[in-house]
């Protein structure tokens, strides 16, 4: 993965030890809030900076329409809740601190936008790489062992609550987010660690952030209209098991060739990158996407399956990749070979280009089989950048999660769910 150091060397001293000093805004009498009658909520003025914490059994509402700043670590601690209404804009300030929310095991985020009035999440400088974006840690499981902490922030996550609720996320707008601080320690738009089933994400976009659109540490999570806009490395990435769904995904790397923005894979997927027979073994069900690249040859690789992981795919376009689907290591083979119940699927596809299979277990033969319905080497065409379908796909309602589209893609001429609040 590509590490961008665009921040101060004190972000990572603060970052990796951990050792913010946080103040509860509940006991802080210059933190902007208000009063409402309940002791326990405390109402933001508008113009308030966030930094430090929420104390457990507080909830921090950040009101409709205002504007907010952030400066530093923002951390929701076991208990607390933070709640943000439509139509807010929180800005994270230009300083040599490392800006970012942290919901921690326990938390709580509301932070509900609409189509009309999305939350946004920018930083002061307009540049990618200008803030931490959202870390949210959860109870479910993940298989990179006990003890396991967040990259940024240090936060403990993991277990085995699958059906674990650390919020929802709906309608929100996160830009130039992401930044490295070495190869262990990266930023992205938003980072899923061990987050539960119960867990609500929707509408989201990630735009043109300096690390990963959006990553999962584990969990199972699922997922729903995504769009991952011109981030510096990986659009989607997961991780130490992640067994979660997701349905109408968008990501497009469109920078020139040698720009930063150019990205790396359009999907990064890995079981474990110590140890590719990690259990529970990383296994998630996607539906709908629409991969768009530029075509270079520096950022080649489109969906990349390694490390281990099974997935079942269906419904997918691929473009602009010179190398539009790879597969390496011989568990992530072997499960697209296997006829047991729990094999990897990839159905309803149509790539630009043809695939390459780097253990020789696997084959093009094999996925432009009858059955598998896939196509490569096809020219595909959108409007507005990634608008556009391919019919013939397969249903997956019967899960009641999957909305059924029996088609390729993401987003349907005349139903364009990225309208008004994307950028």
């Amino acid at each position: 993965m590509k590490r961008n150091f665009l921040k101060l060397r004190s972000w990572a001293v603060i970052a990796l030890i951990g050792s913010f000093t946080f103040t509860s805004c509940s006991d802080d009498d210059d933190n902007g809030g208000s009063g409402d009658g309940n002791e326990d909520e405390i109402v933001m003025e508008n113009g308030t900076t966030l930094s430090g914490e929420i104390a457990s059994g507080k909830t921090v509402i950040l009101s409709s329409g205002y504007r907010f700043k952030l400066s530093g670590g923002y951390a929701v601690k076991n208990g607390a809740k933070l709640k943000i209404e439509k139509g807010v804009i929180l800005t994270a300030v230009k300083d040599d601190i490392a800006d970012y929310i942290l919901v921690e095991q326990g938390g709580y985020i509301d932070a509900q936008g609409t189509a009309d009035d999305p939350i946004i999440m920018t930083a002061e400088d307009q540049t990618p790489g200008g803030w931490g974006g959202i870390h949210i840690c959860g109870y479910a499981h993940t298989n990179k062992g006990a003890g396991t902490k967040s990259e940024i922030g240090n936060a403990p996550y993991g277990g085995n609550k699958e059906d674990d609720n650390s919020g929802i996320l709906r309608y929100i707008r996160l830009e130039y987010t992401g930044f490295s601080f070495d190869d262990e320690h990266e930023s992205n738009g938003v980072s899923f660690y061990g987050v539960g089933n119960g867990t609500t994400v929707e509408y989201l976009q990630s735009y043109k952030g300096a690390d990963d659109g959006f990553e999962f540490f584990g969990g199972s999570v699922n997922v729903k209209y995504l769009l991952a806009t011109d981030n510096e490395d990986d659009s989607f990435d997961w991780t130490e098991g992640w067994n979660g769904k997701a349905q109408f995904l968008v990501a497009t790397q469109l920078g020139t060739s040698g720009a930063k923005d150019m990205g790396d894979c359009l999907i990064e997927a890995d079981n474990n990158g110590d140890d590719a027979t990690a259990t529970p073994v990383a296994f998630p069900t996607l539906s709908n996407l629409t991969l768009i690249g530029n075509n270079s040859t520096e950022g080649k690789r489109g969906i990349r399956l390694r490390a281990g992981t099974k997935v079942k795919i269906y419904n997918a376009l691929v473009t602009g990749k010179p190398e539009c689907l790879t597969t390496e290591t011989e568990q992530t083979e072997n499960a697209l070979v296997s006829s047991a119940s729990d094999a990897s699927v990839l159905k309803y596809m149509t790539l630009s280009s043809d695939i390459k299979c780097n253990e020789g277990i696997y084959s093009s033969e094999l996925f432009r089989t009858a059955e598998n319905h896939n196509e490569i080497n096809q020219t595909l065409s959108f409007e507005n950048v990634y608008v556009g379908t391919v019919e013939g796909g397969a249903d997956l309602s019967a899960d009641s999660f999957f909305t059924k589209a029996t088609y390729r893609g993401a987003v349907k001429k005349g139903a364009d769910w990225t309208q008004g609040w994307t950028k």
